[in-house]
């Protein structure tokens, strides 16, 4: 069973997905799959090649911004930003817990001038904890 959580009306995100969660993904609308656990990571969950084939015979875009333990870059920020604004539909992310998934947009949409209470509250409904990340938000916010 899926735990697809929505964060925006063009972002969800999720814990590690099985093959089975693609084709539910494809079933409620999503348009493409953001793999943000490295590979390796966990040998027995599916691996991202695995995913990114499943994506492609549902006909579903895949792409990997993996963040591991050196945290969040602003390459990863950009790489998420590039997506979000090409996409073509929904877009699922996931990771091991789906708060990776979580940051990365945060801080993303922070950057990009989204209220951050806001970012806070929509993390906040799906079920994850932003507080330690707020000075980040903030920093990133008043950038703008």
């Amino acid at each position: 069973m899926s735990d697809f959580r929505t964060l925006s009306a063009d972002y969800s995100v999720a814990p590690q997905i099985t093959l089975e969660d693609v084709a539910e993904a494809k079933a409620a609308g999503f348009a493409m799959i953001v793999n943000n656990r490295p590979d390796g990571e966990e040998p027995s969950a599916p691996q991202g090649d695995d995913i990114a084939h499943a994506a492609a015979a549902e006909g579903l875009a895949y792409a990997a911004i993996p963040v591991g333990h050196a945290g969040f870059s602003h390459p990863q920020l950009d790489a998420l930003d590039t997506l979000l604004g090409d996409a073509t539909g929904p877009i699922l992310a996931y990771c091991r817990s789906g708060t990776r998934s979580t940051h990365l947009w945060a801080l993303t949409r922070a950057r990009a001038g989204d209220d951050v209470d806001a970012i806070v509250e929509a993390a906040a409904n799906a079920g994850y904890d932003l507080s330690g990340l707020r000075p980040m938000m903030d920093a990133l916010a008043g950038d703008k």
